[in-house]
């Protein structure tokens, strides 16, 4: 080996051994954590954890339930050389009518949140944020919803929204009844596409998937 190919590969081990290996994920927020800011009668009905702000430590989005209200929120992770912990990044109002558990879960670094509400016409509702890492500190945005109203029993039509808040298209679609029966079924050839106006809209302002839903079937 010639003497500068074997400086360079001490200067290269020599760099290995020294590197900082890089920290090591923090333990998410507990559950008791999150149980001792609840309000009388306040329940968790849902939560998950995961990365969100890319900094390597869990984050966590749940559901707070009560008799008279459903709210989301998300707390995101921070660590600095003297401090660490969990910072609150927004709060959703969610329908107080669910048939089930709101469906959390995070997979590259966005949130989604599945919603069923209603009764026999139910609203089927899908949240998607993220977060905006150039606010100090972060804030999650909203940057889908879809909406699906339709009928358990099959006793009327439905119809059915795709938002995308980051390039303003939207999907609206008539979902006609067919059939009866055993054999009832929608019929979504009637769609349309259209574009509102591209706006920042953070979780505090998330719309009622509802009322999103009327717009687009106005094409508004």
């Amino acid at each position: 080996m010639t003497p500068s190919l074997a400086l360079m590969t001490a200067l290269l081990l020599g760099g290995t051994a020294h590197a900082t290996p890089p920290p090591e994920p923090r333990p998410p927020v507990s559950d008791e954590t999150l149980r001792d800011g609840l309000e009388t009668g306040d329940e968790i009905e849902a939560r998950v954890d995961g990365d969100l702000n890319g900094d390597g430590d869990p984050d966590t989005a749940f559901v707070v339930a009560s008799p008279d209200a459903r709210t989301l929120h998300v707390l995101l992770s921070y660590r600095t050389e003297v401090d660490f912990g969990h910072d609150p990044a927004g709060i959703a109002r969610l329908a107080t009518d669910p048939l089930g558990p709101a469906d959390l879960s995070i997979g590259k670094g966005v949130l989604v949140v599945k919603d069923l509400t209603g009764g026999t016409t139910a609203l089927a509702s899908t949240y998607r944020f993220r977060a905006d890492k150039a606010k100090a500190p972060p804030r999650m945005r909203l940057i889908g919803l879809d909406a699906t109203l339709y009928s358990r029993t099959w006793a009327h039509d439905g119809s059915e929204m795709s938002w995308n808040l980051l390039t303003g298209d939207v999907i609206a679609t008539k979902m006609k009844l067919v059939g009866s029966g055993e054999s009832a079924s929608y019929d979504k050839s009637a769609s349309r596409r259209f574009k509102r106006p591209v706006t920042v809209t953070y979780m505090e302002d998330t719309p009622d998937a509802e009322e999103a839903l009327d717009r687009a079937m106005q094409g508004k």
